[in-house]
């Protein structure tokens, strides 16, 4: 099979271009490399024992001519549609941009899809996320000492599903909102097999996280080079994590299944299995990683912020047969690991490319004389 990944340079899209080269399809990577890391990803990529069956195409899906001459080829099979801004941060600062490479950028793959060459048009596979659900005002959370949990016993129990109403609560809520009913009326309109994933937090090997977006490795990272951790909040928040090989086993098993999935929105996370307070329940187990006492700096809560999400993550099982099989602590420690590689070879990068330091050359001291000279002449 051909599959398309845009955003295929990026943590989730590398995760998933290298599981279909390893199967032995042809991968072609679009990418604008604009996010930190994605370069480092490719070189990864590009290096994999079959990248031979790799094409790589730097692009933005903005532009609607290059997008459908990518995707429009008449041999693509499956298109994974990745690429996207991410932060909810960014939304607020540039709310343009955020809207046109979400909603535009998105319309542009759905279109190339649709207007395909091949005889049946490829699947689409869409990344969408929870922030669709908004704070959850109307999910009362109750707080212990480490952690918040829903008050609801039936979301406590099992977590929200894919029936929750639509909440957008920022920017970037609106524009993955708008994205994910796009991919999903396209299904229902076009008769395109397509598919959306809401997903929860997703975190592995790859993640070049920042503290707006990939928050699990942001704070591995920051670790594992000793720079100053933010929390917002009082650190009890909690969210179901994901680790990346369990999402790349949910996307093959939907592949395999689409004519169960095709037209279905799923919540995608680690599940009620799956949880943690973002610091309270995280930091000690940062620590015993590290192997040393950790210092934050808190922060006010951000506007929109959900006290706790977590994924029921049922109805994929029911479709699809597909539930994590990675826990958290395993997780977190392949995670960790990688972290400190990296670490380690940003700073053999830092030391190689640093100037070498040119000795100074002892000049002699001008004669007595020769200075008298000198300052004697400009009035001579």
């Amino acid at each position: 099979m051909h599959v398309i990944v845009t955003g295929g340079a990026g943590f989730i899209g590398s995760n998933v271009a290298a599981a279909f080269l390893r199967e032995g399809h042809r991968v072609t990577v679009f990418d604008s490399l604009l996010r930190p890391g994605s370069e480092r990803n490719l070189e990864w990529l590009q290096a994999q024992p079959d990248a031979d069956r790799l094409r790589f195409v730097r692009g933005d899906t903005r532009d609607a001519d290059l997008v459908r001459s990518v995707i429009g080829d008449a041999g693509v099979h499956i298109v994974f549609h990745f690429a996207a801004q991410t932060a909810v941060t960014t939304s607020l600062t540039a709310p343009r941009e955020d809207l046109e490479v979400n909603i535009v950028g998105t319309h542009n793959v759905l279109e190339a899809v649709r207007q395909s060459r091949a005889g049946i048009p490829p699947m689409l596979f869409f990344t969408s996320t929870n922030k669709v659900y908004g704070s959850l005002p109307h999910r009362p959370a109750v707080e212990s000492s480490t952690r918040y949990r829903f008050a609801d016993a039936q979301a406590d129990t099992y977590g929200i599903n894919e029936h929750e109403p639509l909440d957008f609560h920022s920017p970037y809520g609106c524009s993955k909102g708008a994205a994910d009913q796009y991919v999903h009326d396209y299904a229902r309109i076009y008769g395109l097999r397509t598919v959306v994933f809401r997903m929860s937090c997703i975190y592995g090997p790859r993640q070049f996280g920042t503290e707006d977006q990939g928050w699990v490795a942001h704070f591995m990272l920051a670790v594992a080079e000793g720079r100053p951790l933010t929390i917002y909040g009082n650190g009890k928040q909690v969210r179901d994590l994901l680790f990346i090989d369990d999402l790349v086993r949910a996307f093959k098993l939907a592949v395999h299944h689409i004519d169960t999935a095709a037209g279905h929105v799923y919540n995608v996370g680690g599940g009620p299995a799956n949880t943690i307070s973002i610091w309270q329940e995280l930091r000690p187990r940062l620590e015993n990683l590290s192997g040393r006492r950790l210092k934050i700096t808190s922060q006010e809560w951000r506007p929109g912020d959900q006290p706790v999400y977590v994924s029921d993550i049922r109805q994929a099982h029911r479709d699809f047969g597909w539930q994590p099989q990675v826990g958290i602590d395993e997780g977190l420690r392949r995670l960790w690991s990688w972290a400190v590689s990296l670490s380690a070879a940003r700073q053999t990068t830092a030391a190689e490319t640093q100037p070498t330091p040119v000795p100074l050359r002892r000049l002699p001291l001008p004669h007595a004389a020769d200075v008298n000279v000198a300052l004697a002449s400009p009035s001579a």
